[in-house]
């Protein structure tokens, strides 16, 4: 009976290493062929020399270019100079009246009107050229649970142009 336990057990341990050998033989096989297939030739002194001179002669390109080449104007970004806190509807009507010479009770409908219309547009994303105000130009818009945060540029020319003129016209006689 001993034997018939040896033949059994025997059995399907070769049968298991059997199955396993021919599985690594395949596997063992695929990795040699594509060493085959994909191995290079090594590079030689003599190769290595033209990619050498290759970079020396491009590097020699860069410097006469960089030496024609006139030197970039470096510009200075001014910091902004707060010379009051901020404007106030109340303040933006008075100095419109201040300005303009009518009266408040007719401003400050037109001043709310304006005001309305360009945070409406604004908000849109609608860019807008003003003069003397500017040109605004929105870079982004960021909406938030109670609002949202509009991010944009100003541009405004140099003043020499209406310096003795004032903007507003002649009231109607």
């Amino acid at each position: 009976m001993a034997s018939t336990t040896r033949r059994t057990a025997t059995k399907p341990a070769t049968k298991t290493t059997a199955k396993r050998s021919t599985t690594r033989k395949s596997t063992a096989k695929a990795p040699a062929e594509t060493a085959k297939k994909s191995t290079a030739k090594p590079a030689t002194a003599a190769s290595a020399t033209p990619l050498a001179a290759d970079s020396a002669a491009k590097a020699a390109a860069v410097a006469s270019v960089e030496k024609a080449a006139p030197k970039p104007t470096v510009i200075t970004s001014e910091a902004p100079a707060l010379s009051a806190p901020e404007m106030k509807k109340k303040e933006l009507i008075e100095a419109v009246v201040a300005r303009s010479g009518i009266k408040k009770k007719d401003a400050k409908p037109v001043v709310e009107a304006m005001l309305a219309i360009l945070g409406e547009e604004l908000g849109n994303g609608r860019e807008m050229n003003l003069n003397p105000l500017g040109k605004v130009k929105i870079n982004r818009i960021k909406k938030l649970a109670k609002g949202r945060v509009v991010m944009c540029k100003l541009r405004q020319n140099e003043q020499q142009e209406n310096a003795g003129k004032d903007p507003l016209a002649k009231a109607a006689e």
